[in-house]
């Protein structure tokens, strides 16, 4: 067996510039998030960061360190489909709640 460790190696002075600091709840789902909540989310985040000037350092950052969350208007599956492997599967939580293998379905609100 090999054991693989990764370092955080890149310039992360960046950071300091980027639009979303403080701003964690665009950018990492709650538990149990449902795909049309997300989706709102995901689409508010990456409006934001498409504001941002250090976009392409936080894409890139996320795409060599296996980040989880939405880095760089990237989300896990758009960096995994482009080729770079994330750590922690996105949905599953939301998807399968009980650990039970039964998909949950979609709670519809009317208000």
């Amino acid at each position: 067996m090999q054991l693989t460790f990764l370092k955080h190696t890149d310039d992360t002075t960046w950071m300091s510039d980027a639009a979303c600091q403080s701003q964690t709840n665009l950018f990492f789902p709650p538990a149990g998030e449902r795909p049309e909540a997300r989706a709102v989310r995901e689409s508010r985040a990456r409006a934001l960061c498409h504001t941002c000037t250090v976009l392409a350092p936080c894409r890139e950052f996320a795409r060599h360190n296996r980040e989880y969350g939405f880095w760089g208007a990237e989300s896990e599956e758009e960096r995994a489909a482009a080729g770079f492997r994330v750590d922690m599967p996105v949905g599953r939580v939301a998807r399968y709640p009980r650990g039970n293998g039964k998909p949950v379905r979609p709670r519809i609100r009317i208000a």
